[in-house]
């Protein structure tokens, strides 16, 4: 039988993860936003751990694919643990992430030649259990691909965040194809809070929650990840009513 060539992209990403073994967050079923008009539209409270969940940004240009990675940023952020980040492209600001909560010293980066690579990395580092998140650059992400993914994450514990982003604006319709994660967000640049003197305010989002296992779709206008990676309510809008849409359409299980 002719013996197979282990990948060297893999390789290495095992022998880095064992050097950077940690506790992940263990006995809790959800991370939460603190914020409890998003929370409340998640039926576990919160972001699942254990799981699968993707992010796109919610137009074509570049500020809202860099709101979608600060945004998963901040997720990875309040979980404990070292991060694995896989990209394709070596275009990942890390100052930016750090100002998101998510210092270089938290992130275990790995830049593999492929997408299929990627999500090779993606999938080993989910299996492994020694870590608090795995993000991963995607273009496409098929059904049978995301739920490997997915079963990775139910049997370590861990949660994984796929950033999908396209070379071409013709690829991202493959952002509507069904697949196996939890939820699906959309996240949008807004500009920035108001300041009461001349500068420029703090960044806001549409976040866009589009599809939610047994829960509902809906908006939400959200200022974006402070140093500790939370989200908090524009305080022109605390006061105001709920800043969240709910669509009629129960989201697909």
């Amino acid at each position: 039988m002719k013996e197979t060539t282990p990948n060297p992209v893999v390789a290495e990403l095992r022998a880095r993860i064992q050097r950077f073994e940690a506790v992940g967050a263990r006995g809790r079923k959800a991370l939460p936003f603190g914020i409890k008009e998003i929370d409340a539209r998640l039926p576990e409270g919160g972001l699942a751990l254990g799981a699968l969940h993707e992010v796109a940004g919610g137009g074509n240009g570049a500020i809202d694919g860099a709101a979608a990675a600060l945004f998963a940023a901040g997720v990875a952020a309040r979980l404990r643990g070292k991060v694995l980040w896989c990209v394709s492209r070596q275009d990942l600001f890390a100052p930016a992430l750090a100002r998101a909560g998510l210092p270089p010293d938290r992130v275990i980066f790995v830049e593999a030649g492929d997408e299929k690579s990627v999500l090779a990395c993606f999938e080993e580092g989910l299996r492994h259990g020694g870590l608090g998140a795995v993000v991963a650059e995607v273009a496409r992400l098929s059904m049978t691909a995301s739920r490997r993914l997915q079963l990775a994450a139910e049997g370590s514990g861990a949660m994984g965040v796929a950033i999908r982003r396209w070379r071409r604006q013709a690829d991202a319709a493959d952002f509507g194809q069904p697949t196996a994660s939890v939820t699906r967000w959309r996240v949008t640049a807004l500009p920035s809070s108001p300041l009461p003197v001349e500068g420029v305010g703090r960044a806001r989002w549409r976040l866009e929650l589009i599809r939610c296992r047994a829960g509902e779709s809906a908006d939400f206008e959200v200022e974006a990840c402070d140093g500790m990676g939370r989200l908090s309510v524009p305080a022109d809008l605390a006061d105001g009513p709920v800043q969240t849409k709910t669509r009629r359409r129960r989201a697909a299980g």
